[in-house]
């Protein structure tokens, strides 16, 4: 099937996977009650398309986060949850929350820019120490301790600070419950534009997945297209743990699909991770809701997803 075949349907399937997620609930609502007065439309507009929202631009921005670093470290295990990125965004956001007052999304965006992007250069810097480099290996288990301080230092700032705890204790295991139209709609041009940028310039990206030899035939300024495809990731994944908290599994289990689908083109690789990414978040954050009737954080049911897929990577993928 050819991709612009595959990724219409794919956007013709990812809308009708929204329409069924604004219906569902422990209230169920036709969807033309959204256009509608009364208590129904407003369900629909304040409660359940603010959500909807949320996961569709977390979704793509995790998935596509990911696929670029998997491109630019050659390691198909990376993805900004394992290489501390998302641990360090939630800590600046948690510390901006309880040391500076900080409570309006806009704000908090920021923080989680500067969060991630310390982790991001923290990981990088322990793992290139030493004569063997920046390896695949060395780069996760670098992730790993980052990933690992990060958490331990935002549970103890909880611990510590009832207030902060009770303000995001969902967020802080990945949840879009109780989102907003005016939490949710000032944080989207931050997911957009780096979203954009990144699709834009993927041709790039396939460039440096082929490793430094072919890029420098190629022609191409390695050093700066990896400082402007890592500045993206960590926008695209500072955004998406902003709006969500830090979801995992998302940047790791989805470039995965879209390459076995596609190849290793990533002008085709990260589109399809874009939509994947959006159907896997959305379609956790809604079948808890679908089945049980209960509203189960979705960072919890994107790990229950996400865990088997990792262990099976691990296992067969060198």
């Amino acid at each position: 099937m050819r991709p612009a075949v595959l990724l219409g349907i794919g956007g013709v399937l990812l809308l009708a996977l929204a329409a069924w997620a604004l219906t569902v609930g422990s209230a169920g609502h036709a969807l033309r009650a959204l256009w509608e007065d009364g208590q129904a439309g407003l369900i629909l507009r304040e409660v359940r398309l603010p959500r909807v929202i949320a996961a569709l631009g977390c979704g793509a921005a995790l998935a596509v986060a990911g696929g670029v670093i998997q491109g630019l470290t050659g390691n198909p295990l990376a993805d900004p949850g394992l290489l501390g990125v998302n641990a360090g965004a939630a800590l600046a956001v948690v510390s901006a929350i309880a040391f500076a007052g900080v409570d309006a999304m806009g704000a908090l965006v920021w923080w989680a820019y500067l969060g991630a992007a310390a982790a991001a250069g923290l990981v990088l810097a322990l793992g290139s120490a030493g004569r063997a480099g920046a390896t695949p290996v060395r780069l996760i288990l670098a992730g790993v301790v980052v990933a690992s301080f990060a958490g331990s230092l935002a549970a103890a700032i909880l611990v510590l600070d009832a207030q902060t705890q009770d303000v995001v204790r969902q967020w802080t295991v990945g949840s879009l419950a109780g989102r907003s139209l005016d939490a949710v709609l000032p944080l989207l041009p931050h997911v957009l534009l780096p979203l954009a940028a990144t699709l834009a310039l993927s041709r790039q990206i396939t460039a440096l997945s082929l490793g430094g030899t072919v890029a420098r035939g190629l022609g191409q300024n390695q050093a700066l297209w990896r400082l402007v495809a890592s500045a993206l990731v960590v926008a695209l994944a500072g955004a998406a743990v902003a709006l969500a908290g830090p979801l995992g599994f998302v940047g790791l289990v989805v470039p995965h699909m879209a390459r076995l689908t596609l190849g290793a083109d990533y002008g085709r690789i990260l589109p399809l991770a874009a939509l994947l990414g959006a159907a896997l978040v959305l379609l956790a954050d809604t079948l808890p809701r679908a089945l049980w009737t209960r509203d189960i954080p979705v960072g919890v049911t994107l790990a229950l997803l996400g865990a088997p897929v990792f262990i099976w990577l691990a296992r067969t993928r060198r």
